[in-house]
């Protein structure tokens, strides 16, 4: 007997075990997986009657709050896919996912209402607006409309292969892509995190990853598979993460490299009184071995490393613990938990490979493409089947990044290939140099790029934000580049900035840094 798989299912098992157990936390709301799930299903039902179809699209724009959570049950339960907009995009991104996803219905948070007004004209697919907090006049009140609606609705005929969302890549020279994710894809994807995570219906799930991002990586709904509770944090600031971690006892929460960065640096009254054991999953760009060294070595948390892509649902690999790491040194263990690791159980197949299309040797040092099939691989880009072609291939999605294996089969990301340095003949990993970079005691935050140079082709060029406080100069850089990398890896140029340009999920924005100091300044 076959049922489809979907994070639905999960759902349907938490509704029967858990109705009692505190789900959802939102400043001072607190509600049950009883009361969590009559509020989706009061949403579902109201849905159906604004006339949203199975196969229609639904868009949110909002920060983590209990109302946008609702939204990922809500809207697949009745067939409809969920469109999580990153709500830090400007106005005519909005209108373009909007438009180009076909949404016909927009959920917005008071935040953001004046901003898709102001794009209203732009959208005339979209029929309904309906804002999610605050009040406006010509938008729908979501509190209202659930409070007027029953929970009963519809419920849709799932196929395991349709899409359960429509996840927009953030652009950096481009539009964004809608990526297609099934429920497939999502399930097991959630089904990797519990075998590979451990998490129980003890967890307390610190909500600092936006959901918009990839589900939130798909916690939205894994939390929910064992009965944990969602903590919303509707800003990913030090101050509030720490103190929420304190006052909810948080056990779990997710965060890119960068947000780390700003949590080992946050003032010293905040990490002193952080509570031990805080069990942290780190993705969305390589993170620094001395990163990791630090919240583990001064916090007492468990730094755990993973990668993927929104393409593929979005988890593929963990730098998983084993027990020969340890007997390493807790810099050594940070080195290891820095890589890209190993494949997730039952997700994908995951591979590093030459021009050729043949595996690397697994050395360390032969680099090549990561390359992924398998339940986690996207349905394709929407509507764009020409840069799907490009990005799945011969029955593999190419991934862009370049990466060498390891004797002991720990995938290491050297770069993407796009920020790859070639100098004098020389490939030059932006991100080993950016890792020297954070292990000097003045440097908060740095980011290496090429840039072009008569003799050499290209030469490295880094950028730096210095701690707060914190005094170095170019030279004293330089000289300790030179004591732990080799000399042609070691930057030309040290500039140092107030800040990295980033996109909207917090990834460096290389391009802006190639374009020199009009593009930064316009950042």
């Amino acid at each position: 007997m076959e049922t489809p798989l979907s994070p639905l299912d999960f759902a349907r098992r938490a509704r029967r075990l858990y109705a009692d157990r505190e789900a959802v936390v939102d400043g001072d709301r607190r509600f049950t997986y009883r009361e969590f799930f009559e509020r989706c299903d009061r949403w579902s039902a109201a849905l159906q009657q604004l006339g949203v179809e199975p196969g229609e699209r639904v868009a949110t724009i909002a920060p983590n709050t209990h109302s946008h959570l609702e939204a990922f049950y809500a809207v697949p339960q009745i067939g409809a896919i969920i469109v999580p907009i990153n709500f830090r995009l400007i106005a005519a991104d909005f209108a373009y996912i909007l438009n180009h996803s076909g949404a016909c219905v927009v959920c917005v948070h008071a935040d953001y209402l004046d901003a898709v007004d102001s794009i209203r004209d732009q959208v005339p697919g979209v029929e309904h607006f309906v804002a999610l907090t605050g009040s406006k006049a010509g938008w729908t009140d979501y509190e209202a409309t659930l409070a007027a609606s029953a929970p009963e609705f519809i419920a849709a005929e799932i196929s395991e292969t349709e899409m359960i969302a429509l996840n927009y890549t953030s652009g950096t020279t481009a539009n964004p892509k809608g990526v297609m994710v099934t429920h497939r894809n999502t399930a097991f994807n959630i089904m990797g995190h519990l075998m590979h995570t451990h998490l129980t219906s003890a967890d307390r799930y610190l909500w600092v990853l936006p959901m918009f991002h990839a589900n939130g990586w798909t916690f939205v709904w894994t939390v929910t598979a064992v009965g944990g509770r969602h903590v919303c944090l509707p800003k990913a600031d030090p101050r509030l993460i720490f103190e929420a971690i304190s006052r909810e006892g948080i056990t779990l929460l997710c965060a890119a490299p960068t947000v780390l960065i700003g949590m080992a640096n946050a003032p010293e009254e905040l990490r002193k009184n952080a509570p031990r054991g805080v069990r942290v999953i780190t993705a969305g760009a390589p993170p620094a071995a001395a990163t990791i060294e630090r919240m583990e070595g001064e916090l007492g948390w468990d730094i755990t490393h993973v990668y993927g892509l929104t393409e593929v649902s979005p988890i593929v690999t963990i730098s998983e613990s084993r027990p020969e790491h340890a007997q390493l040194s807790a810099r050594e263990r940070a080195v290891i938990k820095a890589r890209q690791g190993v494949e997730y159980l039952a997700n994908a197949e995951v591979c590093v490979v030459d021009d050729d299309g043949n595996e690397v040797a697994k050395n360390g040092a032969s680099m090549g493409e990561i390359i992924i099939r398998g339940n986690a691989v996207m349905k394709g880009y929407y509507n764009d089947p020409a840069a799907t072609a490009r990005a799945i291939r011969n029955g593999w999605f190419y991934s862009g990044d370049a990466a060498v294996v390891h004797p002991d089969g720990y995938i290491e990301i050297r770069d993407r290939w796009k920020d790859i340095i070639i100098s004098g003949g020389e490939n030059i990993s932006s991100v080993e140099v950016e890792g020297v970079l954070l292990r000097h005691p003045a440097v908060q935050e740095s980011a290496v790029v090429g840039l072009p140079h008569e003799k050499w082709g290209e030469t490295p060029q880094s950028f730096i934000v210095l701690k707060p406080g914190a005094v170095t100069t170019p030279e004293e850089l330089r000289l300790f580049c030179r004591e732990h990398l080799a000399h042609f890896k070691v930057p030309h140029g040290f500039e140092f900035i107030a800040e990295l340009p980033k996109t909207a999920t917090g990834k460096i924005q290389k391009y802006v840094l190639r374009g020199g100091r009009a593009n930064i300044a316009a950042q």
